[in-house]
């Protein structure tokens, strides 16, 4: 399984550094940014897997819009909505334009892991998935191709066939002559 890389974006420096060193601990690759202007720009330049992004920052882009843009720009990339203020109609409205998950702060720190882990193992499941399909359409290709050629062998030896018939059946010509052209017929495969 394959290290996420993890775009976590967060206007509060202490929550920014504790999420980029526990992210790290674990072995993800993460990139930090502290406002949604500089979300964008590194979203505009890098695929990341994962934005963790807060719903509520200053500046005019926040977590709505950072999720926009990252699945405008990434459509496979996963969002997670981190925030200070439950709400159910910012989650529904979240989930709706595409967001993953959305957690509360304080971040419990094993939930996000676990989802994290999730999200790690539903794309090696679709990577899987996108390497069977690849796969079986080069089988499929493969075995169009073959079952033409068996064809067009086929009408080859049904045409041999039918001249084959044809010259022994033709009885102007005389016998030694009919088996010296079928011999001749057969020569040519």
């Amino acid at each position: 399984m394959k290290n996420l890389t993890i775009l976590v974006v967060d206007d509060d420096p202490v929550i920014r550094r504790l999420l980029q060193q526990r992210l790290a601990k674990e072995h993800y690759e993460v990139t930090i940014a502290e406002d949604g202007h500089v979300a964008e720009s590194l979203l505009e330049q890098h695929h990341y897997d994962v934005v963790l992004t807060d719903l509520m920052m200053p500046g005019g882009i926040g977590g709505i819009e950072v999720l926009e843009i990252a699945k405008q720009l990434h459509p496979k990339t996963e969002v997670v909505l981190i925030t200070a203020h439950s709400s159910v109609d910012s989650a529904v409205e979240a989930m709706k334009k595409g967001a993953t998950d959305y957690l509360e702060k304080p971040i419990n720190f094993d939930e996000l892991f676990l989802r994290l882990d999730k999200i790690s193992n539903l794309q090696t499941i679709l990577k899987s998935a996108q390497d069977l399909e690849q796969a079986m359409t080069v089988t499929e290709s493969a075995a169009s191709e073959t079952i033409q050629n068996l064809e067009i062998e086929i009408a080859r030896k049904q045409e041999l066939l039918e001249q084959l018939e044809k010259v022994l059946l033709d009885h102007t010509l005389a016998e030694d002559e009919r088996i010296e052209q079928a011999l001749s017929k057969l020569s040519e495969i």
